[in-house]
C-alpha cells in the first residue's frame, strides 16, 4: 500500500499492534536493501508513519499502567500518595493540621493528607461535633524533646507508645549459674518474667485563643502549641511520675511499698529532729542491688541538693557532691548523676534506674480539638488537648528511698 503523506501512514498503523509495526518496518528495510527499483521516498514516508504510530501506542500503554496504579492507591494524577501508618509524619499532614485549627484554606494535597489522618483516627475515636486530629509526629516529638530538656524525672523515664491493657514483659535478675560436673544431668529452670500492664487515663487541658490571634502563621501557632502542651499536659505527667496515686491516674514512685527494715528493706528513714549524714547516705545507696545500680540516678528537688548534699563530707573530708560543669549536667553524688525534679518533697531522695525500670505510655499521642460554641459571645476559639496516658514503676526493687520523718 502506498501512502501520500505521513499522516495517512500513521492513521493506517495506529490501531495495529507494536509487533505488527515492527514486522512491517523490517520488511521495508529488506526491500530497500534488495530491490534497486524500490520507491525509497514512499517507503521512508511509510517508515515515519510507523514510527509515530509506535510512539503513540507506547505512550498510551504507559498511561494505562499509571491509571491502574492510581486507582489502587490514595494518589490522584495531580497529587502524591499517603500511607495510613505514616501520614502523621508527613509535612502535608502537619501543615493541614495547623491550617485547619487556624481556619486557613488547605491545598488539595494538604486536604487529602489531613482527611486520611482523620479517617485513620476515627477508626478508634470520634465525637459528635468535631473530628479529633492527632498532633503531627514532628510536633509531638518536639514536645517530648523539650520536656526532656526542661529537667525532671519524665525526661529520664522509659517511654512507650503501645495500646493500653497490653502486658509488657520485664526481665529481672534470676539465680546465677552453677558449677557443673561433667556428663551430669542439669534440671532446667523456669524463668519468671514480670509483666506490667499500662492502663488508660485521661489528661486534659482547655485553652482559648482570640480570633485576632488565630490569624498568626502556622509556624508561630505550632511554637505556641508546643509550649502550651509541654507546660500543661506533660507537666501533669511529670508530677504523676513522683506522686501519682494509681487511682484514675498513673502510679508514681510513692505507690511503691517503702520498708525501713528487714530482709525487704528499700528505704532509710531519718528522724524528724535528725540530720542527713554521710553514714545514712551510704546506707541508702547500699540498698540498691548492683544490677540496678548500673545506669541509676539520684533524684531530688533543688532545695535538697543545696541544703543537704552541698555540705556533707565523706570520711576523708571530701564533698560527696561533685559538680560537673564540663558536661553541662548538674553533677554527681557518690558517683550517681543527679536529676532535679521540683515535684519531689524537700527531704526526700530517690535512687534508681529510671531509664529502664520506670515507664510512661502515650498510646495515641495528644489529640487536639477546636470549638467556637462555648465562647461564641467572647469571640474566642477553645482548643482542647487530650491524651490517654499511664505511668508506673516497671520493677519496684530497682528503686530505693531516703527521707526524713515528718514527726517523731
Amino acid at each position: 500500500m502506498k501512502f501520500n503523506n505521513t499522516a495517512e501512514a500513521f492513521n493506517f498503523y495506529r490501531n495495529q499492534s507494536i509487533e505488527d509495526m515492527q514486522k512491517r518496518a523490517a520488511e521495508i528495510g529488506k526491500e530497500i536493501d534488495s530491490n534497486a527499483d524500490a520507491d525509497v521516498d514512499a517507503l521512508n514516508l511509510e517508515l515515519k508513519g510507523i514510527k509515530e504510530a509506535k510512539e503513540n501506542a507506547e505512550t498510551r500503554s504507559d498511561a494505562r499502567k499509571t491509571l491502574s496504579f492510581l486507582e489502587g492507591s490514595n494518589m490522584t494524577p495531580q497529587g502524591k500518595t499517603f500511607d495510613r501508618e505514616t501520614v502523621y509524619a508527613t509535612e502535608e499532614y502537619r501543615s493541614g493540621f495547623f491550617k485547619t485549627l487556624l481556619g486557613h484554606k488547605l491545598s488539595d494535597v494538604e486536604k487529602r493528607a489531613f482527611e486520611l489522618g482523620i479517617e485513620t483516627r476515627n477508626d478508634a475515636y470520634n465525637t459528635s461535633a468535631n473530628s479529633a486530629a492527632v498532633l503531627p509526629t514532628q510536633t509531638l516529638n518536639e514536645i517530648i524533646r523539650k520536656a526532656r530538656t526542661m529537667g525532671g524525672l519524665l525526661g529520664e523515664c522509659r517511654s512507650f507508645n503501645m495500646p493500653t491493657k497490653i502486658s509488657v514483659p520485664i526481665g529481672t535478675p534470676s539465680t546465677k549459674a552453677a558449677w557443673h560436673t561433667e556428663a551430669a544431668p542439669v534440671d532446667s529452670e523456669n524463668v519468671t518474667v514480670a509483666a506490667v500492664s499500662f492502663d488508660g487515663y485521661e489528661i486534659m487541658k482547655v485553652f482559648s485563643i482570640s480570633e485576632k490571634v488565630r490569624k498568626m502563621s502556622v509556624n508561630a501557632f505550632e511554637s505556641y502549641l508546643i509550649e502550651e502542651l509541654r507546660d500543661c499536659v506533660l507537666e501533669t505527667l511529670d508530677y504523676t511520675v513522683v506522686a501519682g496515686t494509681g487511682s484514675s491516674q498513673g502510679s508514681g514512685l510513692e505507690t511503691i511499698t517503702w520498708t525501713k527494715s528487714g530482709a525487704t528493706q528499700n528505704a532509710v528513714e531519718i528522724a524528724a529532729n535528725g540530720s542527713f549524714t554521710y553514714a545514712k547516705i551510704v546506707e541508702f545507696v547500699s540498698l540498691l542491688k548492683r544490677g540496678y545500680a548500673a545506669g541509676a540516678k539520684m533524684a531530688m528537688n533543688n532545695r535538697a541538693l543545696y541544703t543537704i548534699f552541698y555540705s556533707i563530707l565523706d570520711t576523708t573530708n571530701r564533698p560527696i557532691f561533685i559538680a560537673d560543669p564540663k558536661d553541662e549536667s548538674i553533677g554527681k553524688v557518690l558517683g550517681f548523676p543527679v536529676v532535679i525534679d521540683d515535684n519531689i518533697d524537700d527531704n526526700v531522695v530517690y535512687l534508681g534506674n529510671f531509664s529502664k525500670y520506670f515507664g510512661y505510655n502515650l498510646p495515641e499521642g495528644i489529640v487536639i480539638e477546636s470549638s467556637r460554641e462555648s465562647s461564641f459571645k467572647k469571640g474566642v476559639v477553645d482548643y482542647r488537648a487530650l491524651c490517654i496516658a499511664d505511668c508506673k514503676p516497671l520493677v519496684t526493687e530497682a528503686f530505693v528511698k531516703l527521707y526524713k520523718a515528718t514527726s517523731n
